[in-house]
């Protein structure tokens, strides 16, 4: 039995605590920011409002802090936003034991003129992590509810993916494993953009063609970030991006700009209260893109970063 902390209580944060106790970890769960939610699920029953499912009776839940931080643990599992990287970074660094980290969080940052990663942003600091990224096309729903679904753990050292695998791996939960942290990464992120590209399209006919030039999109910007190509073609690329495609936020807000709504438009009237992962990115990573690649490699990504970015309609050259 391993000690593991969820840091952040979030739909997948609390999801894969599924895995992990029928795993036969002892598990406890956090959240940082949104005390308003740690209340919600701690509670006789343990209901997540999110997953709409009772979590088990075995999961302890605490309040965030840096002396629950500083307890000896196996692995600490970070699941909280990409806005709140910077935070959970400062916390690390006062770290008392060396643990295993693995992230869950999705997406990129521009830092200092260039794009870095989730795990690149937590090493940002003096202080070095042994950290492991874990993607793939595993939505947490499904997870909850332990529908068959697989995922990609990413180290550098791949016996220590492997370690990691070891601890979360069931009957409905299979993990497979690569070195290319990189890539894996950078694939599982930008989907988010491409999905929206997918979901803009007339029909399934249309759709089907974005969906093969998004992947060709994607397998020259992950090896202009220093990925390999392979990892493009694997859960983490092709994987995530069919599932973010067929069904999601960033999808549903593709529709609407294909049926000729502007971002800002289609934002507050059909999903303002709803978090769209790509638009965000979108926002975060369009001046390193224009500035530094050629549109003419990346048609898709440079017509949606106008959309977002611009305001501007969507205009798509099929």
């Amino acid at each position: 039995m391993k000690k593991i902390l969820i840091i952040g209580a979030g739909a997948m944060g609390a999801a894969f605590s599924v895995p992990l106790i029928d795993n036969n970890q002892k598990v406890t769960i956090t959240e940082p920011y949104n005390l308003n939610l740690l209340k919600k699920i701690n509670n006789k029953k343990k209901f997540h409002p999110a997953l709409k499912i009772n979590l088990s009776k075995k999961l302890s839940i605490k309040k965030f802090n840096t002396e629950l931080l500083n307890q000896k643990w196996d692995l600490i599992v970070i699941a909280v936003s990409s806005l709140g990287m910077d935070m959970i970074r400062n916390y690390l660094k006062n770290l008392k034991n060396k643990t295993l980290i693995l992230v869950l969080t999705k997406g990129l940052k521009l830092k200092n003129n260039n794009i870095i990663s989730m795990s690149e942003q937590l090493n940002l600091g003096k202080t070095k992590y042994n950290i492991s990224v874990l993607k793939g096309p595993c939505l947490a729903k499904e997870l909850a509810r332990k529908i068959k679904s697989y995922t990609v753990i990413a180290n550098k050292k791949i016996s220590i993916a492997k370690k990691i695998g070891k601890m979360i791996s069931t009957n409905y939960y299979t993990t497979e494993y690569s070195t290319d942290v990189i890539g894996v990464e950078f694939s599982s992120a930008i989907k988010n953009i491409y999905s929206m590209v997918i979901g803009s399209g007339e029909g399934n006919n249309t759709s089907s063609a974005l969906f093969r030039k998004s992947f060709d999109e994607m397998e020259y910007l992950i090896q202009h970030f220093k990925g390999k190509k392979e990892t493009v073609r694997g859960l983490a690329g092709l994987g995530d991006l069919y599932v973010s495609a067929v069904g999601g936020r960033n999808s549903k807000m593709g529709e609407y700009l294909g049926k000729g709504f502007s971002f800002k438009n289609a934002k507050n009237k059909f999903m303002k209260n709803d978090t769209v992962e790509g638009a965000d990115l979108a926002n975060e990573i369009a001046p390193y893109i224009r500035k530094k690649i050629s549109k003419s490699k990346i048609p898709l990504m440079i017509a949606l970063l106008d959309t977002i970015t611009k305001n501007k309609k969507l205009k798509i050259n099929y």
